[in-house]
């Protein structure tokens, strides 16, 4: 995960940790972001209100220190810092799937597409590029930022994650969005990790 802050980065990584450790996978999450720590505080936060399962969450001063734990698990996954620098092309390098979540805004999708034209410029195949939907309030806000995004050359997952308090609310609580009392938010927010998680190649 990687790109600006704002655009549902942490909110997605928490998503697909709990999906894919429900799945029967051994996840965790490495956070890069040592300044803030917010996925510890969420990781926390589950532990105290006993939700299972709970995908272990742990700070790394460097994405060199947290690639030392991939090959302990089936699915690492490297919450990257809110910028978009060389650390960005780093983890590219590094990554079998890199996810970059976009708002609907040109204010989001213009710098989303601006680092994929970088990542690739510096070599790193389009294919390994999965542009992700968040904060959207419409079907039609949905549509214009996947056409943008397709017609800049990347692909987008299917679905998107809509614009709502409850996700922040089931956060809130140590939930992931998967997670949310509300049905048929729930319901977007599996389809769209679902999407995520089909992405991830399966012979690395």
């Amino acid at each position: 995960m990687s790109q600006k802050g704002g655009v549902g980065k942490s909110t997605l990584t928490r998503g697909l940790a709990v999906e894919a450790a429900r799945a029967g996978l051994d996840v965790r999450v490495a956070d890069l972001d040592v300044s803030q720590g917010s996925q510890v505080d969420w990781y926390r936060d589950r532990l105290a209100s006993g939700l299972t399962p709970a995908p272990p969450v742990q700070l790394h001063p460097s994405l060199a220190d947290a690639l030392s734990h991939a090959s302990r698990v089936d699915l690492l996954l490297v919450d990257g810092p809110a910028r978009a620098d060389r650390d960005t092309l780093a983890l590219a390098q590094a990554a079998d799937l890199v996810i970059l979540p976009s708002g609907a805004s040109l204010d989001d999708l213009r710098p989303a597409v601006r680092v994929g034209h970088s990542l690739t410029r510096h070599g790193i195949p389009a294919t390994r590029l999965l542009y992700v939907l968040t904060r959207i309030s419409t079907d039609a806000e949905a549509e214009a930022a996947r056409a943008f995004i397709c017609d800049a050359g990347y692909r987008v997952a299917s679905g998107y994650l809509p614009e709502r308090p409850a996700y922040r609310l089931a956060q809130n609580t140590g939930r992931a969005v998967t997670e949310t009392a509300f049905g048929g938010l729930r319901a977007a927010a599996e389809r769209l990790t679902q999407a995520v998680l089909d992405s991830i190649p399966e012979e690395t």
